[in-house]
């Protein structure tokens, strides 16, 4: 009788309140609508704007919170490195042995279209993660030529880590992944487009 008893009350509960069936954790969503030029160039200046290509959430450093990387249009963000205090790499051009941002930003591509074109990372911290007044860190990834970006896990030795591939534009168009190494972005090309 008392296992009758306890299983009413079990479906009774469950009835009434759900939520306590489930241990949940309360999570911050990580939705991106709030992504607009005016919270770009909050965070990276005005000279950044975005590009219409959705930004990606993912842990992409491996600390467990949240990231986002903002496919962005960048017309001189050495400019504005020092006031909203983010980095500006070049994995790119550091792939073929020179990616010092100070002189490959003066490169000009013979695609009007792919010039400024930038991945703007911000590396979350605590429990608002990227939306934090405070980010662990910023960084702006020039000399990326792109059409489509896209977030998928990355074989690094034995390891698998979070990573931004991007298809880059051009008559040929290739697949290239973007990581964090734990010191800074590294660029690898990959091959064929991700269709």
């Amino acid at each position: 009788m008392s296992f009758r008893l306890c299983a009413f009350l079990f479906v009774l509960l469950a009835a009434i309140e759900p939520r306590l069936l489930c241990a949940q954790t309360p999570a911050m969503p990580s939705s991106v609508s709030a992504i607009d030029n005016d919270f770009v160039q909050k965070q990276f200046g005005s000279s950044c704007t975005l590009v219409g290509i959705p930004p990606l959430v993912a842990d992409f450093n491996g600390d467990g919170v949240e990231d986002v990387v903002i496919p962005a249009r960048c017309k001189n963000a050495m400019t504005d490195q020092s006031e909203h205090n983010f980095v500006v790499m070049d994995p790119y051009y550091a792939f073929f042995g020179y990616g010092n941002p100070a002189v490959t930003t003066q490169f000009s591509t013979d695609v009007p279209e792919d010039r400024g074109l930038a991945l703007l990372v911000i590396h979350g911290s605590g429990p608002e993660a990227w939306r934090s007044p405070t980010p662990l860190a910023k960084f702006v990834l020039l000399n990326l030529s792109f059409k489509q970006v896209a977030a998928k896990k990355y074989q690094l030795k034995k390891k698998k880590i979070m990573a931004i591939y991007i298809e880059e534009t051009g008559a040929d168009p290739l697949t290239a992944a973007l990581f964090w190494d734990g010191k800074k972005y590294r660029y690898e090309p990959m091959g064929a487009a991700m269709d």
